[in-house]
């Protein structure tokens, strides 16, 4: 079994690659070992003389016209890896075993205080996001590589090995082993919340404009694949006891509650609207403050739900199917609030004039005091109502404000969960109608230590993925079965 492994190493750090280089090919089962670029840094690795990066198209050709062993090993890690007790034996032994396409496992985080465990989730048909966490080491079959490789006709600069583990998957299974392989040594100590955002950094837009690309050509290759051809609607055949209604599912959030009702209040409209806020039981003092609202203006619907197993989803349904719901139905948060009074006027004329089902908006961030902070606006322009329906199966979320034509939401109902109900929406409702887009901020966003997603471990954060990739897949299997059934429009 030995020397069946090339590596190939990211060195777009060069203050880890010596460490990285020396770790990889003073191993036995350790062929070669190659870097994408043309500067030779160390005798026993040999560089691929391109230009493009790590991650480019060009790199993999280049790489694939020299690979000669059965199996390829890529570090796509920056930072220093260590590799475990008979590390590449074990993925070797996988790799035989199973004929995966791909294999990778659980890790350690050397977080310079403490090393953590790092376990990894399960790779499925939705685990289309780019930055899908497979970990440093992909382990790959060459024989695929080379084939997949072979076939890239389009190059692109930053989306290559997105591109590469997308033909993988099409090839054969995708291998998680659950055990800690390695060790990295991590550099990047921001929390989740800082982290999440980072891929609607207008800087990386370049780089999701490839991306997108890739995934769109993988999903016309599976047939998953949407043209844009939505259902006609029409806002005039149902009556609503007030043109629009705001929804605010809260549980203990007495302290922001206050700004967000108040932004709602002061919107400025041209049509009757109300807000509907459902108190999941709420134990702060949130309850009281709510009957007081509700008392002094009629505006104002207060529901305590009689059921005690409800997520914010849950909470949704019980406001949408709400004799006094309005036509439109729009999202804000408890701990968020509308940016000024024009707000749910302009989604509902959103509406009428992108005839549209949903409508998303933008928003700003800002700490718990309102205070801007980065990544600044939100404005998922990566969605087009050209494709933005099949790049939604991409993306880790659609954006907000988030708003509602009732009746297609009441068809659908909200899944009863606490995260990602709304982006299961969204993608149940792009499967057949337009999503109207609104670029410009409306929607104040905090970051604050009660985020749910704003410091989260390593195993929420997995369940939170999981539960995402889920829903993509759920979502893939009814577009695979409405492509082949004609996609009725």
């Amino acid at each position: 079994m030995e020397s069946q492994i090339t590596c190939y190493l990211n060195c777009s750090y060069s203050g880890n690659i010596e460490s990285n280089i020396h770790e990889f090919a003073n191993n036995s089962f350790v062929s070669d070992v190659y870097i994408p670029g043309s500067n030779k840094c160390d005798s026993e690795v040999v560089a691929l003389g391109s230009e493009k990066g790590f991650f480019s198209t060009d790199a993999l050709k280049r790489l694939s016209s020299k690979l000669s062993t059965p199996y390829l090993l890529i570090n796509t890690s920056i930072h220093s890896v260590k590799l475990g007790q008979n590390t590449l034996k074990r993925f070797l032994q996988v790799a035989i075993d199973t004929q995966s396409s791909i294999v990778y496992s659980h890790f350690y985080d050397d977080k310079s205080t403490v090393i953590q465990s790092h376990p990894v989730i399960d790779y499925q048909e939705g685990s289309l996001r780019d930055d899908f966490d497979f970990g440093a080491l992909l382990f790959i079959r060459s024989d695929f590589f080379k084939e997949v490789v072979a076939d890239m006709d389009e190059s692109f600069d930053h989306a290559g090995l997105y591109d590469l583990r997308l033909r993988l998957s099409r090839k054969d299974r995708v291998i998680a082993i659950p055990e800690f392989l390695y060790t990295v040594v991590e550099e990047d100590l921001r929390q989740s919340g800082e982290k999440m955002f980072d891929y609607v950094d207008p800087r990386n837009r370049t780089r999701q404009i490839e991306m997108e690309k890739a995934c769109t050509n993988h999903l016309k290759a599976i047939n998953g694949w949407l043209k844009p051809n939505f259902k006609s609607i029409s806002f005039k055949s149902i009556d609503f006891p007030v043109e629009a209604s705001v929804i605010i599912p809260v549980k203990n959030r007495i302290r922001t509650l206050k700004d967000a009702i108040d932004s709602v209040l002061k919107q400025k409209v041209s049509f009757p609207f109300n807000l509907i806020i459902v108190d999941n039981h709420s134990t702060d003092g949130t309850t009281e403050l709510l009957q007081s609202y509700a008392k002094n203006d009629n505006r104002v619907i207060h529901i305590i739900p009689n059921r005690s197993d409800l997520g914010i989803g849950g909470c949704w349904n019980e406001a949408i199917n709400h004799p006094l719901c309005g036509k439109f139905s729009i999202q804000l948060d408890s701990d968020d609030l509308y940016i000024d009074e024009t707000v749910v006027e302009q989604i509902v004329s959103a509406f009428y004039e992108q005839k549209c089902a949903m409508v998303v908006g933008s928003y700003e961030m800002v700490d718990g005091n309102l205070n801007p902070i980065p990544p600044g606006l939100i404005d998922h322009k990566e969605w087009t109502p050209e494709n933005g329906r099949n790049n939604a199966l991409r993306i880790n979320g659609l954006g907000a404000p988030r708003a509602f034509y009732t009746p297609v939401l009441r068809s659908i109902q909200v899944p009863n969960v606490s995260y990602g109900e709304d982006y299961a929406i969204g993608l149940a409702i792009s499967r057949h109608y337009q999503i109207g887009r609104i670029y410009k901020a409306l929607y104040l966003c905090r970051r604050w230590e009660d985020n749910s997603d704003a410091a989260l471990d390593i195993e929420k954060m997995n369940k939170h993925n999981h539960y995402k990739d889920k829903i993509r897949t759920l979502e893939l299997y009814a577009r695979l079965l409405y492509v082949k059934r004609g996609q009725p429009v």
